[in-house]
């Protein structure tokens, strides 16, 4: 009976040592990796990540510093938030003094030149001023845009002096051309934007015209005109139905360190033109410029808001000057916007923009007629410097040539 129980134990151990070696032998099997046929490129594995208890990567080189060199914060301190970032102030300009400007962008009248002041000087030069050159002459002036009663006046003026002249020599004609440009243009108007505010009010200035004639712009530079006469500037931007034309005020104040007082866009303008005239006084500023909408919708309409906001304004105090920009390159079509805005508020001064993309020069003459107030800047070019107060003498010198 043991003899049995030995052999089935021998048995049973035999049969588990065969089931050991097989499980073995299909393990390794499954390890080996597949056979790859001669010259197959050999595939790397990537590197196998780390387990506890694998050696760390050999120390660098780099110089660490001690506990007692880094600062830690007191015990119940809290780290000090970040400094927010600072935007760096726009730098204020210092614009070119305004004496002898137009003198300086004289070349820019070149175009007026060519059309009003050589076709005059080519057709009085003539041996013979018989009547067909002379309505060559009325031609010339009306194209350049002078306007009607004025050209009449020229020209009755040029005949009557060429007749008792007699001989004309170039420099006889350019000099009696002058003279008469200048009776016509009105060399003894004031041209002054006036500035004088009262002893504790600033000097006001609204700035009118339709959109699209540069009256912004004109708004800016203008206040560059005044920073570079040595004036402080308020800039108020009445023209709220324009949420750019805030934004661009804006940027032409922040580049002469003038402050610009806005509302909410669509606002009441008046009282946008009420709190900067307010802000001037806090500031002893000495001008407030005040751009107003230019909106011809209808004619009711454009004369309630501008007489609300100069009314508004005149609660402080008076308003010094209304000074009208008009597109120079409009010719007559502006002399219609002129009488419209005439009729609305006391304009006092004009300004005219891009009178060097024209070559009807004339415009100074009509306009004045029309309104009866001079021409007090014109602008010359897009440069933030190109607005110019009007010199007639300069004007005329330019039209004329040397």
């Amino acid at each position: 009976m043991e003899i049995v129980i030995l052999a089935v134990v021998i048995a049973l151990v035999a049969v588990g040592a065969v089931v050991t070696g097989l499980v073995v032998g299909s393990r390794r099997k499954k390890e080996l990796p597949p056979s790859e046929p001669p010259g197959a490129p050999t595939i790397t594995a990537p590197p196998a990540e780390p387990h506890v208890g694998d050696e760390a990567e050999a120390p660098s080189d780099e110089e660490r510093r001690t506990i007692e060199e880094v600062g830690l914060p007191e015990a119940g301190g809290t780290l000090a938030p970040e400094a927010p970032a600072v935007l760096p102030a726009p730098e204020i300009e210092v614009p070119e003094p305004t004496e002898g400007r137009l003198v300086r962008l004289r070349a820019r009248l070149s175009r007026s030149q060519n059309t009003l002041g050589k076709g005059l000087l080519t057709l009085l030069s003539r041996e013979h001023l018989d009547e067909e050159t002379w309505e060559e002459v009325e031609d010339t002036l009306l194209t350049a845009d002078v306007g009607v009663a004025p050209t009449q006046e020229l020209v009755e003026r040029l005949r009557e002096r060429v007749r008792v002249l007699g001989t004309r020599t170039p420099e006889e004609l350019r000099g009696l051309l002058r003279a008469e440009l200048l009776e016509l243009i009105g060399p003894d108007e004031d041209r002054s934007v006036h500035t004088e505010g009262g002893l504790d009010v600033p000097a006001v200035v609204m700035v009118v015209g339709v959109n699209g004639t540069g009256k912004t712009t004109t708004t800016g530079k203008l206040a560059r005109v005044l920073v570079a006469d040595g004036r402080s500037v308020v800039l108020g931007a009445a023209d709220t139905f324009r949420a750019a034309a805030s934004d661009q005020l804006q940027t032409w104040g922040e580049r002469v360190g003038a402050r610009t007082v806005r509302g909410p866009e669509a606002g009441d303008p008046a009282s946008v033109a009420f709190d900067a005239v307010k802000e001037g006084i806090a500031e002893g500023a000495d001008v407030v410029l005040i751009d107003t909408a230019g909106r011809l919708h209808t004619k009711t309409g454009l004369m309630d808001e501008l007489g609300k906001v100069k009314r508004v304004v005149e609660k402080h105090g008076p308003v010094d000057e209304v000074l009208l920009v008009l597109d120079a390159t409009t010719g007559q079509n502006g002399l219609v916007q002129a009488r419209v805005f005439a009729e609305v508020v006391d304009i006092t001064g004009i300004v005219l923009t891009k009178l060097d993309g024209t070559a009807k020069g004339g415009i100074v003459v009509a306009v004045q007629r029309e309104l009866g107030v001079p021409v007090k800047l014109v602008g010359l070019g897009e440069g933030a410097d190109d607005l110019a107060p009007f010199e007639p003498e300069a004007f005329v010198d330019a039209l004329i040539g040397d």
